[in-house]
């Protein structure tokens, strides 16, 4: 079928409240074939596309279509009594509504729902799906995404984000359904009426509160002085209440909210690009940690499983961390107390993806801890959690981090989780500051131990279907045969796709040049665009800088 007939189909059946942007896109070729040109993707993160009407949007059909999809999957592969999904949601437009459709089409294939009462982040879905015994979760958000963007990301029984295994089979379900046709419908308030659907209740969300704080590092009767001024932004998300829950009744009380990045809002006025990973982000909150004169920025992301930091240097400006430099230093802070107070496990593991900064394993290896590094995406740090726990070695398991700002310090839940973060980056902080050190200091301190390493993405944006094609052209191209980077050879080129180092197979290039630096290139999972990492080790701050700006011009020629 042409997108065109699909797009008359759409006028014909799509639901009244996506009619009107139907209507708007009549004699609009490039809109309707943009929207119409394939049906959005599903894979290992599920759904995530821009908000409207077309089968490469974000709808109540496409929805709808995945929900039904999922549930032929639970139908097929688990018993009656086992057939039981949690559902969660963030702020984003539409994700209520998206979470209730997908709740009500679960309940009428004869699944039992279980839905928070309110906006949850995406560690309480996957701590729900484990503590309630379910054989899926979804998580209703587009996570660091503009607002224009909303997505739908499954969990396996496990807790984590579906394997690829899994994504296939759903696929697969999901290709044989028609999206007017084959998806039962539901109605969410008689299914709540009937029992079909419940909430989940506060003891569930008390208990994930519980053991984020059990997380801590600090010896039993260890003193530590928490007063320490924090400012903190949810950035108009879902983690105000479990944050600050978890530092108050922790003990960290002196805590400013960024009033306009406060309550949740789809919109994020104040921040179009609501990420931590970027400066614009971070901005206001930078403005409140100077008027407050706080020891401490945080600020998560709308589903709450990124945190970005920002910290005062030695001239008393603020500046922001990367997500490896905080990583580092949660890794070292974490190895150091468990061997100083005697919790270090006989066989510690840690895991960081691919393209996470190369430094980690040094550090890992001088307090004797095993580094995995697997594919991009905190799923696979999930996974090998599920690994060593099927090996009855999940207590080994003491951190695993990636670039993007996600961390997680224990295996209660499987994806990475910014309440945990921002209490074990509090409590890192006030540790440290009780011996007149600052996380600066204690940074630059690990940078002269194990030599400077600076790591930097760039992403590229590829929009629309002729984007989608000049994407895939690059990636072939890169594919065919790379020799030097800004003049330094490539010694060893890795084509993930091909599943290397038992890893499942995935659509990135990463290349080792001479001098110890590296580029990794991949398309990301979410959005149109390529994503280059570049890593690069040299004996100054400068001296890195200067090789970077070498290697980052030769990219950006090549993405032209």
């Amino acid at each position: 079928m042409s997108y065109q007939q699909e797009y008359q189909r759409w006028l014909a059946r799509a639901d009244a409240s996506l009619q009107g942007e139907l209507q708007a896109m009549a004699g609009n070729e490039a809109a309707i074939e943009d929207a119409f040109y394939r049906d959005l993707a599903f894979g290992t993160g599920g759904l995530r596309g821009v908000i409207g009407a077309g089968t490469n949007r974000m709808n109540l059909h496409t929805v709808g279509k995945a929900s039904q999809g999922l549930a032929n999957y639970v139908c097929g592969h688990f018993p009656p009594d086992k057939r039981r999904i949690a559902v969660s949601y963030d702020s984003r437009i539409n994700s209520d509504l998206f979470s209730k459709t997908a709740a009500a089409i679960f309940a009428a294939n004869g699944i039992e729902v279980w839905i928070y009462p309110q906006l949850m982040p995406t560690p309480c879905l996957s701590w729900a799906v484990r503590a309630l015994n379910c054989a899926a979760g979804i998580m209703v958000t587009a996570s660091h995404n503009p607002s224009k963007y909303n997505g739908y990301k499954v969990y396996g029984a496990d807790g984590c984000q579906i394997t690829t295994e899994a994504a296939a089979v759903i696929l697969a379900e999901i290709e044989r359904l028609d999206l007017f046709e084959d998806v039962k419908a539901g109605d969410f308030d008689q299914g709540l009426a009937s029992g079909a659907i419940r909430w989940i209740g506060e003891e569930v969300y008390t208990s994930f509160v519980e053991e984020v704080k059990k997380q801590s590092m600090l010896a039993p009767g260890e003193q530590l002085d928490r007063d320490v001024a924090i400012v903190y932004t949810p950035l108009n998300g879902t983690g105000l209440k479990p944050v600050l829950r978890t530092l108050r009744e922790s003990g960290f009380t002196n805590v400013t909210v960024v009033r306009e990045q406060e309550q949740p809002d789809g919109h994020f006025p104040t921040c179009p690009y609501p990420n931590p990973e970027i400066r614009e982000a971070m901005a206001l909150g930078m403005e409140y940690a100077r008027k407050e004169q706080a020891d401490l920025l945080l600020a998560t992301d709308p589903d709450c499983d990124r945190c970005g930091i920002a910290v005062k240097d030695e001239r008393g400006e603020y500046v922001l961390l990367s997500g490896n430099e905080t990583g580092m230093l949660l890794l070292d802070y974490i190895c150091a107390r468990r061997t100083a107070n005697g919790t270090m496990p006989a066989h510690p593991v840690a895991v960081k993806t691919i393209v996470t900064i190369d430094m980690a394993e040094r550090i890992a290896a001088k307090y004797g801890v095993k580094m995995v590094n697997v594919l991009t995406g905190f799923k696979f740090i999930g996974e090998q959690i599920g690994l060593l726990e099927k090996q009855g070695r999940e207590g080994d398991y003491i951190f695993g981090f990636e670039e993007s700002y996600g961390y997680l310090s224990g295996g209660y839940v499987r994806d990475k989780d910014a309440v945990d973060a921002a209490f074990l980056i509090c409590e890192m902080f006030a540790w440290y500051r009780q011996r007149g050190i600052s996380l600066k200091q204690r940074l630059e301190e690990l940078y002269a131990e194990f030599g400077y390493c600076l790591n930097t993405l760039y992403s590229f944006e590829f929009e629309g279907s002729a984007g989608f094609e000049k994407m895939q052209r690059l990636m072939a191209s890169f594919r065919s045969g790379t020799a030097a980077f800004a003049g330094r050879r490539v010694e060893r080129a890795l084509d993930y796709s091909q599943g290397l180092d038992g890893l499942p197979k995935s659509d990135v290039l990463k290349y080792h040049l001479e001098g110890n630096c590296s580029v990794v290139i991949r398309p990301s999972g979410t959005e149109p665009k390529l994503k280059t990492y570049l890593s690069v080790s040299a004996p100054t701050r400068e001296q890195a800088a200067a090789i970077e700006r070498e290697l980052a011009a030769d990219i950006r020629a090549r993405m032209a």
